[in-house]
């Protein structure tokens, strides 16, 4: 019979709900800005910057590697937050990861270009994309803790879709300020309309990684005034803190890491494609060596953020429907909804414009969809003196095998279509279906309750030589 529960906990302070889903929301919010704002640099202007002058593909596809490194060191980030989160607490670990983050967004800003200081100025690059990658691998996990321990009963989705809604506001305020950058310094008469100014490739494009210092700030000073969550209080008074949460999820939960991997596969490989490689595909020029669609960036990017508007809406809509009917139900729907989605690319995308605006809808309306539960569901994976660390390593190795390498296949996939997408929706069905078999391979989530969880029974004392093993089953 569990003793009765003793000690402070019950007078313990708490988070308001409001400051919960304010501090959740904010960080992502961030962590996306600084993402959307690299992504966007990686396609207009860091190819010529900070790459040798040559073949235009090749720059881009150098880019994009540099851009893909920065997901090769997330799953470092991940152990490394995740270690001190599930150790230390989940509160200061964010503010640690959302500060790193911060400046190694505001040193991309005032880095030198490769004509400047040749290939120095790329290494700085990549070191500083890494420290990016570092720090959000504990970014994501942290903010979906936050929500998700502190949520009311039946409402955990709902919650977890507030880390979850900073991608889309942080593509409108990242992009929406490189608009306004492009406005005020547009190209000149007769220039080519899909590139930038060229004051904006001199000095416009480090204007969004400086202003990331500002949004930082305030996101530090609302982390500040957390209060750790209840239940990773009540773990470490068991006295159920893990030395090394990484060698208890790797022996005692591997296969709930290799599950939770593939099942966020198909929503990195849609959340890339919608969002860097379409927009690299819309500005190339029909009569280019591997021909796009021949938009302007200004043309283009109001269209994506028209559709990101429908990505935010569904992100909260995925939430009541993951309370209700199941993450597990709800996400099987929705994945082969994004099976079926690849195969249309190109009959959409032939419609013209009007194709071309439902292209971005239903691709950032099934984004929102499948992003949305997650920030339940792969927490729920796992025991409170492992979440930080399991649901982090999940998601942030699962962003090597979909989001590292999306955009550079996405591109060779573009390629050898001689121009045709084809073989990139062909490319994302085919991840689709592998999430669909986790899905399938994997046990509903929705009514785990984080108060059962084992993690928060007091440590049992030894048992007598010759009695019964001690009953702490791990889930």
């Amino acid at each position: 019979m569990p003793a009765p529960a003793t000690g402070p906990t019950p007078q313990a302070p708490v988070n308001p709900r409001s400051r919960v889903l304010m501090a959740s929301l904010i960080g992502t919010t961030i962590e996306f800005y600084d993402f959307y704002i690299y992504a966007t640099a990686a396609v207009l202007v860091f190819p010529s910057l900070f790459f040798p002058a040559g073949d235009p593909t090749t720059a881009l596809l150098s880019s994009f590697a540099v851009f893909g490194a920065a997901m090769v060191a997330r799953p470092v980030g991940a152990v490394f937050f995740g270690h001190l989160g599930d150790r230390l607490g989940r509160k200061k670990t964010l503010v640690a990861s959302l500060l790193t983050m911060g400046v190694a967004t505001f040193l991309i800003g005032v880095l030198p270009t490769y004509a400047q200081a040749g290939w120095t100025a790329t290494a700085l690059l990549v070191v500083a994309r890494l420290a990016q990658g570092f720090a959000l691998g504990g970014e994501w996990s942290g903010a979906a803790l936050v929500a998700t321990e502190n949520a009311p009963t039946g409402k955990r989705a709902l919650y977890g879709t507030f880390p979850q809604l900073g991608a889309p506001l942080g593509f409108i305020v990242g992009n929406g300020l490189f608009l306004v950058m492009g406005a005020l310094l547009p190209s000149t008469a007769g220039s080519d309309p899909t590139q930038p100014s060229q004051a904006f490739t001199d000095w416009g494009w480090r204007i969004p990684f400086l202003f990331s210092a500002v949004m930082v700030a305030i996101g530090l000073w609302v982390r500040s005034r957390l209060v750790e969550s209840t239940v990773f209080a009540r773990t470490r008074e068991a006295g159920k803190v893990r030395k090394l949460p990484l060698a208890t999820v790797v022996r005692g939960h591997w296969k709930q890491l290799i599950l939770g991997t593939f099942i966020m596969l198909a929503t990195y490989v849609l959340f890339y494609l919608m969002t860097t490689f379409s927009l690299s595909y819309g500005r190339t020029a029909k009569d280019a060596a591997v021909p796009g669609l021949g938009y302007g960036y200004t043309t283009f990017v109001l269209m994506m953020i028209f559709g990101v508007l429908f990505f935010a809406v569904f992100t909260l809509v995925s939430g009541p429907l993951a309370d209700r009917y199941g993450r597990r139900t709800t996400l099987i729907w929705i994945t082969a909804a994004i099976v079926v989605f690849g195969l249309l690319w190109v009959p959409l995308i032939g419609l013209g414009t009007p194709g071309v605006v439902l292209w971005l809808v239903f691709g950032f309306t099934l984004m929102g969809m499948t992003f949305g539960p997650m920030g339940a569901l792969l927490p729920e994976l796992f025991p409170t003196s492992v979440r930080y660390t399991g649901s982090g390593v999940s998601y942030n190795v699962s962003s090597i095998l979909g989001a590292a390498v999306a955009p550079f296949i996405a591109v060779a996939l573009w390629k050898a279509g001689d121009g045709s997408p084809w073989l990139v929706g062909v490319y994302l069905s085919a991840m689709a279906v592998l999430t669909l078999v986790a899905l399938l391979l994997s046990k509903e989530t929705k009514n785990v309750s984080l108060d059962d969880d084992p993690d928060l029974a007091p440590a049992a004392d030894p048992a007598p030589a010759g009695g019964p093993a001690q009953a702490t089953a791990r889930h």
